[in-house]
C-alpha cells in the first residue's frame, strides 16, 4: 500500500492510498505516522516511519461513477488535524476521485446495465 509521509510542527502523518473492496472503492486514509520496527533501522532504505490507524478516510467509490466520495471520521477520541495536513489530505481526495473515474471510463463499463 503506497503511503506519503509529511511531518508538520515535530509530529507526523501519513497519507496511505488502498482498494477497500467491501466498499467498492479506492480508500485515501490520513494517519500519524508511527515509527517502524526497531530491527528495519539495520536497513538504510528501510522506512524510518509508517502509517498508523487512519482517523479520517476517504473513499472514492470506482465501480459507479455516479456515486459521491465520502469521507468518514474514525476517531474514539478527539484529533487535532493541523490546516495543513488536513489540505494535504483533502488535495490527495480529488486526485484519486479522476483516476478512479479515468479508470471506469477506461473499462469500457460506461451505460453498461
Amino acid at each position: 500500500m503506497p503511503a506519503e509521509l509529511r511531518e508538520h510542527a515535530g509530529r507526523h502523518y501519513a497519507v496511505r492510498f488502498h482498494y477497500a473492496l467491501p466498499d467498492d472503492a479506492w480508500a485515501v486514509e490520513l494517519s500519524e505516522a508511527v515509527p517502524a520496527p526497531s530491527v528495519w533501522a539495520e536497513d538504510p532504505s528501510a522506512e524510518r516511519r509508517l502509517p498508523g490507524a487512519a482517523f479520517i478516510v476517504a473513499f472514492a467509490p470506482d465501480e459507479d461513477p455516479n456515486l459521491e466520495p465520502t469521507v468518514h471520521i474514525n476517531s474514539h477520541d478527539e484529533k487535532v488535524v493541523p490546516y495543513e495536513i488536513m489540505r494535504w489530505f483533502m488535495d490527495q481526495v480529488p486526485d484519486q476521485v479522476e483516476r478512479c473515474r479515468i479508470a471506469f471510463g477506461q473499462s469500457g463499463r460506461e451505460g453498461v446495465e
